[in-house]
């Protein structure tokens, strides 16, 4: 799907101040209600946009702890008996299929250090799961972004 300027202006406004109504879009964008709600339930329905809900940092509730753990599992029935029993870790924030050395790479969070470690022998008991590998991140100086993404997928 192109997206162009006045859907970039719809996103970034939205992102940032999700709590606008539809109406004070249209009103700030100079465009009609209709066009507004229209290209929201399009950039919806297309994927584009995945959801309205509240950003939620793991840090203020507690979570102070992020890693990416790499795991090596049994290739024998997939991927999916894993991804469906890492998805029961309340500390599990994503899961990936990569390349490389690994086959999966998990974001998780954690209270403190040793409750990192709960997480990763959790994640250790997983059936299927053969080894894994953590790095602990110290600092996020660029956190999860896409506003520059869509502008720039604007300009091609």
């Amino acid at each position: 799907m192109t997206i162009d300027q006045l859907d970039v202006r719809l996103i970034s406004m939205l992102a940032a101040e999700p709590r606008i109504g539809v109406l004070e879009c249209s009103r700030r964008l100079n465009v009609a209600r209709g066009t507004v709600q229209a290209r929201l339930d399009r950039m919806v329905e297309r994927g584009v946009i995945t959801g309205y809900g509240p950003d939620i940092d793991p840090t203020a509730i507690g979570y102070g702890v992020t890693a990416f753990v790499t795991l090596q599992i049994r290739q024998v029935s997939g991927h999916s008996p894993v991804v469906d029993r890492l998805a029961l870790v309340p500390e599990v924030l994503e899961v990936h299929t990569i390349t490389g050395g690994g086959d999966m790479l998990c974001r998780v969070v954690a209270r403190s250090n040793a409750d990192l470690q709960r997480v990763i022998d959790l994640i250790v008991d997983v059936d299927g799961v053969v080894r894994t590998s953590s790095v602990i991140a110290l600092d996020t100086p660029v956190p999860y972004r896409t506003l520059p993404l869509v502008a720039a997928a604007n300009r091609n």
